[in-house]
């Protein structure tokens, strides 16, 4: 059974190339907002989710990882979070937030793969 992940992110080309990328792990969907996320979620079960911190307008991506880990009908969802901050004040607050990896952009589509194919093992 192919895995479905879905990438969430407000930058219609990072949705692209992060979908590109996990294509080979399963079926990607995409959305560009945390409630167009929390819909698909609500429709297919879904194993993986990566998620931009900063998602424009509405909720932010740290808010919306910690509320899926708070859920106990999505708290199995692994969740990877990209991020252009990257000092440790920020990786920790993703980490504190419920994120299984924090990744910093700009990032190597390589490393995306491998710890998304480490969190789905």
């Amino acid at each position: 059974m192919r895995e479905s992940i879905l990438v969430v992110d407000d930058q219609r080309e990072l949705r692209l190339l992060v979908r590109i990328t996990l294509q080979p792990l399963g079926n990607i969907a995409t959305a560009e907002t945390a409630e167009q996320a929390l819909a698909h979620i609500r429709e297919v079960p879904t194993r993986l989710v990566v998620l931009d911190v900063w998602l424009g307008a509405g909720q932010s991506g740290l808010e919306f990882c910690r509320a899926l880990k708070n859920d106990p009908a999505t708290a199995n969802i692994k969740v990877i979070l990209l991020s252009a901050n990257g000092n440790d004040h920020d990786i920790d607050a993703g980490m504190a937030a419920g994120a299984d990896a924090y990744i910093v952009k700009p990032y190597s589509p390589r490393d995306l793969l491998v710890k998304a194919t480490q969190l789905l093992d």
